[in-house]
């Protein structure tokens, strides 16, 4: 899933604390993101995962809960449809149109979706309907197809809505309160500043753009889960019906629980 990853650490004998660093796989978040799309929307899905199937991922229903349907047709404004793509963690790129970004031209809304490799979708509004939608090529233009209807998915997993945030900051920094306690009550004041420095970051950036880098480390707070409660995971997005293949079951069951 990472390009790059460097776990946050911290070398006593020097006084040292050493960030936790990441780069995602572009390529491999954006067939994640298609696998979830294909298990939501086909029959005929056939997912081959990793072991890392049974990592955290965000909360399915909250995720499921921000799609977008576009209808041919169906109004909407302008300026609602932008909101939405920005609560979906869509970039505006008016330069570029690359994958989870979208850009606008009058009444035209191009938008190259988080799962999608080599389509974009091309909304078409007038006089706040929905007059066309088509797929086209993102890098050439040419258009391959119009359709009736589309649904876009969210950039990421751990998307939430608006109020989900709010709730989640406030048991954010009811944690943080705990925590600093502890760490005043050791004598360990640089930690405790550094502990209140970093997270009260992450609390601005949710409340004012609704996520923030490493929002996984928050998956407790964003899925109102209990102390030790295990977080979602891709297994939480298999349908009901869904036929499930353990490869190594004796050693993959236990931890599953």
């Amino acid at each position: 899933y990472y390009d790059y990853y460097q776990p946050e650490a911290y070398v006593p004998a020097s006084d040292t604390y050493i960030e936790k660093d990441a780069s995602i796989n572009e390529h491999i978040e954006q067939m994640r993101l298609s696998a979830t799309k294909a298990m939501l929307e086909r029959r005929d899905a056939l997912i081959v995962a990793t072991v890392s199937a049974i990592y955290g991922l965000g909360d399915p229903n909250e995720y499921f809960r921000m799609v977008l349907h576009m209808v041919r047709g169906e109004r909407i404004d302008q300026r609602e449809l932008i909101r939405r793509l920005t609560e979906m963690q869509y970039t505006r790129n008016e330069l570029e149109l690359r994958r989870a970004c979208y850009r606008v031209r009058g009444e035209v809304i191009d938008v190259h979706p988080a799962e999608s490799e080599s389509t974009a979708l091309r909304i078409e509004l007038f006089d706040g309907e929905i007059e066309n939608l088509s797929l086209f090529d993102p890098l050439t233009g040419e258009l391959q197809q119009r359709i009736p209807r589309y649904t876009i998915y969210p950039k990421s997993h751990y998307v939430t809505t608006r109020r989900t945030v709010l709730d989640a900051i406030e048991t954010i920094k009811a944690e943080l309160q705990e925590r600093l306690q502890s760490l005043y009550a050791d004598n360990k004041l640089v930690e405790a500043q550094r502990l209140q420095q970093r997270t009260q970051y992450d609390i601005e950036m949710m409340a004012e753009v609704g996520y923030c880098n490493g929002i996984e480390n928050y998956s407790r707070h964003l899925t109102g889960r209990m102390p030790d409660e295990p977080p979602p995971c891709l297994y939480d997005y298999l349908p009901a019906d869904a036929l499930l293949v353990l490869d190594e079951s004796h050693v993959t069951v236990p931890q599953i629980g």
